[in-house]
């Protein structure tokens, strides 16, 4: 956990959670913040949470030089959790509700001439009805990322990711 939390413990790093505490699983990016938080594992990083991304994103991670985005995934394929790096890319699948992490990528490379290093955690949900707080099966999965970046040593160069 130090090894890669340690590198976004500067203040030109950015932990973004993205989702909905009112939709149930929706709420693990917020989750996930609020650890870091409470932790204080980062405190010189700039800490968000938003419903969603927007166009507007692309400006703010063009100021920073690590940005790590959680969310709620619904994808079957990941058990738990997925932890990857992200490469930008215009998927044009964006919309004034959606866009992808990869398509603010590449606003920010193409509009501020700007390339973080932007990783995605994504964190299996299951409910998504409008209730606070997380299903049983979506709290495991989120407390396994947490023992997971608590007991697992993650080495971190700049510019890469290797785990």
């Amino acid at each position: 956990m130090r090894d890669f939390f340690e590198s976004f413990n500067t203040s030109d790093s950015l932990i973004y959670g993205i989702g909905n505490i009112g939709r149930e699983d929706d709420g693990l990016g917020w989750a996930f913040v609020d650890w870091i938080e409470e932790s204080a594992i980062c405190p010189e990083a700039e800490l968000v949470r938003s419903y969603q991304l927007h166009l507007e994103d692309a400006d703010l991670i063009s100021y920073k030089k690590r940005v790590l985005f959680i969310d709620a995934s619904k994808k079957e394929d990941i058990e738990s959790f997925y932890l990857s790096k992200v490469k930008a890319k215009m998927d044009f699948t964006f919309t004034s509700h959606a866009i992808s992490v990869q398509s603010v990528m590449a606003i920010c490379k193409q509009c501020f001439t700007s390339t973080p290093a932007v990783y995605l955690l994504e964190i299996r949900g299951y409910q998504w009805e409008l209730s606070v707080g997380l299903s049983a099966k979506a709290n495991k999965n989120l407390e396994e990322v947490l023992e997971y970046f608590a007991l697992t040593q993650i080495f971190y160069k700049e510019g890469e990711y290797d785990g």
